[in-house]
């Protein structure tokens, strides 16, 4: 079978196809035919080498599948169930804790391969009305969003959420609110993706590139109040603006850093003068995805995927993420 292996220090030119043998599972695990993937940032960094990992680790963290053979323990599933993994596959249920956080495609050997071996327990079904293309892109992006606006933040109908330019977690939680009935701001530098986020819903728009102080704009779009949710992705670039758009008492869901790690302000005065609830989001546990599924089910969202590369051009697709040239999702196939 075909497999991408990362040799240290990193970097895409050290993303190397190589064939390896089909595993065969031990007594608690199933093996997965993969059939697709989807990146994510932290893969992204895992690429690179500013996420350190083994040499030859195999990376990315998404993927689903159908099981082609059970270990002798395996009860819960049967040879052609649709399954999908888990980011965190020891973080079952609960709050987190360190030990459960080992996280795949990072501490352990990932799903860029045709087929994988994993324990029975560390994969949940997809939602019936996806394929498994489309069901690959959710337990990061899918369940960090889920897990920002339905588990921490509590979203109400009626509510406002702002999301933040146009990659896999602002995507599915503009999806998410739209769907539970919320008024959704949503920003980009794009006029171009500003018009796909409006096809999606999005009831507000703003350039940010040319409204560089966009909490000020998000306050007049919502008669001085601020929003309810903000879904954080940028960082330190985007953090101060996102305090400043936030009403008394409101939420920011911290997920990403993708404008940087430093905060630029001293801004702690305006978070307690607020009393803004800050939730650091880093996926959820295998409970919550269940819960995820089970709503999608009951909605017609479907993943925005904009592009798809090929298992053997992995690099290509990290270079198509790093110059920011898609909308929402990109696919990784295995056929």
């Amino acid at each position: 079978m075909r497999q991408i292996q990362l040799s240290n220090p990193g970097g895409l030119e050290n993303l190397l196809l190589c064939e390896a043998d089909i595993p065969k599972p031990n007594s608690n695990e199933v093996v997965i035919k993969i059939a697709a993937s989807s990146l994510n940032y932290h893969d992204l960094m895992v690429a690179l080498g500013l996420i350190p990992t083994d040499d030859k680790r195999v990376p990315l963290s998404d993927a689903a599948g159908e099981i082609i053979e059970i270990g002798s323990d395996v009860t819960q599933w049967k040879i052609g169930d649709q399954v999908m993994s888990v980011c965190f596959p020891n973080w079952q249920s609960g709050p987190p804790k360190y030990e459960l956080l080992s996280f795949i495609g990072d501490n352990q050997d990932g799903y860029a391969a045709e087929n994988i071996a994993i324990p029975a327990n560390a994969i949940t079904r997809i939602p019936k009305n996806l394929n498994l293309k489309e069901a690959a892109t959710l337990p990061c992006a899918g369940l960090t969003a889920w897990r920002a606006l339905v588990d921490e933040g509590k979203l109400k109908s009626g509510e406002t959420v702002l999301v933040q330019g146009t990659g896999g977690v602002s995507i599915f939680a503009l999806q998410l609110a739209k769907s539970m009935g919320a008024k959704v701001i949503a920003t980009s530098s794009s006029e171009e993706k500003l018009e796909k986020l409006k096809a999606l819903g999005a009831d507000e728009l703003i350039n940010y590139k040319e409204t560089p102080q966009w909490g000020k704009e998000v306050l007049a779009k919502t008669n001085n109040e601020g929003v309810d949710h903000v879904i954080e992705v940028g960082g330190g670039g985007t953090f101060g603006e996102s305090v400043r758009a936030t009403k008394l008492g409101g939420h920011i869901a911290l997920i990403g850093v993708l404008s940087g790690p430093a905060v630029s302000e001293i801004i702690l005065p305006r978070i307690f003068l607020k009393q803004i609830r800050l939730s650091g989001i880093a996926m959820a546990n295998q409970e919550s995805q269940i819960a995820m599924i089970e709503y999608l089910e009951k909605t017609d969202i479907k993943p925005v995927i904009s592009d798809s590369f090929d298992l053997a051009k992995l690099a290509d697709a990290f270079q198509h993420q790093i110059d920011n040239k898609h909308f929402g999702k990109i696919s990784i196939t295995m056929d």
